[in-house]
């Protein structure tokens, strides 16, 4: 006898679609606001019409089923339109990371060939400089904010400008029928901000954005109101739109219907301005958005009601975490990456949890978290074999869930190493306690290998991080003669504590070592400070660029 049911004909199978995330919202919050800076306010209902609206401007283009249409943009409500109409036409959407170097940029819009590029005015010398005669690029639509006319910056060479989106949209009918499809169709790429080689392109189906949302919302809901989400919350995001699809949150926030606000280009007083004035209340960014928010509100002597932060992209230090903590930020971890759209684990808080200390309490939102929903996470050794989840065996993460890329976009060389042994590679060396809780140790190219033995960079951090002078830290490994490697920390003062010495410095790390909360060898020895440190288009610590400029460190 056969399990397989039998439907009936009238059945709906409901195929997972970026479509289907509009369902509750289309009915329920129809009221709610959502805000452009402080350019462009409407409603819920405006937005499903402007979204109509853009999918005829797109559709009177006469593309074809899977065409690239590519945005480039900064955090506006327009990207949250294109974040629904163009893969809700069977389109893919490729987000454009806009602090690549030029020659990247180029590059990857050059590997995706887009038909279409939604082009912000700020960003039109680049494109103008681009040789449009080796282009796959056939319509611009002109995105500005500061009254600048595309003939200003194009010219005669007018024939691609489409027309400008609002006027576009003014124009265009609020009528449109987003038919049904496979749900395995692919809906964006992006590519990664990796520091070595082109970057590479990753891509996600309209299934596995839609388990995303859907997981994401579950996770932060089974949280407590402290640090999880609720139908109250106001949602800005503080992660680029073209970094990862800003962490899905701008999904996850239209499925559920909450107030959303886009801050446009980041800066400090702006992003400042509007927490205060809307009442954001979630967020998420990586660690050099929170030092420059903490020192805004410094300046301000203002602090931030609570707000809720997701900390990624680089590791929260626990210094910064008590930081954060002391201007009232509700800050603790989540970890993924571009190849993982990106959510795989977050702090874990419940309501009857035993009682913490202050230092335990940091240290627990300081880690990589506990996995969330529908992920397997196991640590493997050089040999493929799982480790044990003791808290002390390190190995590399290794991850699969519904929504971690399958490959990378034409690259499929590339793909099959991501994916060796069945198990998406991270290249992130980590440990597991008994409780499913990560403690992502290093990542495989910055582990510093010294005298035979392993250093993890990230573990000195750190604990340089907990001194008083220290506002940001970065440690790498640079040659040394009898050793091999040694680490180098590259310290960014305080402004209040300039004259603090190396010794000052080093003596935490000795206290540290003496306490055996890391090696001996592992305390550095050499120090550098800086002003500011070198950082990836994304935030991140660049330590490729680190360990060229000190390759030949020998200062103490």
């Amino acid at each position: 006898m056969s399990n397989v049911y039998t439907s009936a004909p009238q059945a709906y199978h409901f195929p997972l679609l970026i479509k289907q995330l509009l369902n509750r919202s289309r009915q329920t919050s129809s009221t709610q606001e959502i805000l452009y800076a402080d350019k462009k306010r409407f409603t819920y209902a405006e937005l499903f019409n402007r979204i109509n609206k853009l999918a005829n401007v797109l559709a009177d283009l006469k593309l074809e089923k899977g065409d690239v249409v590519a945005v480039m943009d900064w955090d506006s409500h327009r990207y949250l339109e294109s974040y629904f109409a163009i893969p809700m036409s069977e389109l893919i959407i490729q987000t454009v990371n806009i602090r690549l170097s030029p020659e990247k940029i180029l590059y990857t819009i050059n590997h995706a060939k887009p038909k279409v590029l939604l082009l912000n005015s700020e960003f039109a010398p680049l494109v103008k400089n681009y040789q449009f005669e080796n282009s796959s690029i056939e319509h611009i639509i002109w995105l500005d904010d500061n009254g600048v006319s595309s003939e200003g910056v194009f010219g005669g060479n007018q024939s691609r400008v489409v027309g400008e989106y609002e006027a576009l949209l003014e124009s265009a009918s609020t009528e449109f029928d987003f038919p049904d499809f496979d749900e395995n169709t692919i809906a964006c790429t992006f590519y990664t901000s990796g520091t070595t080689g082109n970057p590479k392109g990753v891509f996600f189906s309209h299934r596995q954005l839609v388990l995303h949302a859907l997981t994401e919302a579950a996770s932060l809901g089974c949280l407590p109101p402290k640090q999880g989400l609720s139908y109250g919350d106001v949602y800005m995001p503080m992660t680029p739109m073209f970094h990862v699809l800003a962490w899905g949150f701008p999904f996850t926030a239209t499925m559920v219907g909450l107030k959303q606000v886009y801050p446009g280009r980041y800066a400090p007083d702006v992003l400042m301005n509007l927490i205060k004035s809307e009442k954001v209340s979630l967020t998420h960014c990586v660690p050099t958005i929170l030092q420059m928010l903490l020192k805004e509100a410094q300046s301000r002597n203002e602090t931030f009601d609570g707000l809720k932060m997701i900390i990624g992209g680089s590791r929260l230090t626990e210094g910064l975490a008590k930081a954060a903590l002391a201007q009232d930020i509700e800050v603790y971890t989540g970890y993924g990456m571009s190849e993982t759209a990106p959510l795989i684990s977050l702090t874990d808080f419940s309501l009857n949890e035993p009682a913490m200390t202050e230092e335990e309490d940091i240290q627990r939102r300081c880690m990589t978290g506990k996995p969330v929903l529908m992920v397997d996470a196991q640590i493997w050794n050089e040999s493929g074999e799982s480790l044990p989840h003791d808290n002390e065996q390190t190995g590399e993460l290794v991850l699969r869930s519904p929504w971690l890329t399958q490959s990378y976009f034409k690259n499929p060389d590339a793909g099959e190493e991501l994916w060796e042994g069945g198990y998406m590679h991270t290249q992130d060396i980590a440990k597991m306690r008994a409780d499913g809780y990560i403690t992502i140790t290093d990542r495989l190219k910055d582990v510093i290998k010294s005298g035979g033995e392993w250093i993890s960079s990230l573990e000195i951090e750190t604990i340089l991080s907990l001194h008083p002078a220290v506002a940001d830290v970065s440690v790498i490994g640079v040659r040394d003669e009898k050793w091999g490697e040694r680490p180098l920390a590259i310290i960014v003062l305080k402004p209040d504590h300039q004259d603090t010495q190396a010794k000052d410095i080093q003596a935490v790390a000795e206290q540290a070592a003496q306490k055996g909360m890391i090696p001996k060898y592992g305390v550095p020895e050499q120090y550098k400070f800086v002003t500011e440190m070198p950082k990836t288009s994304v935030g991140k610590h660049d330590k490729k660029a680190m360990r060229e400029m000190y390759a030949n460190q020998t200062e103490v």
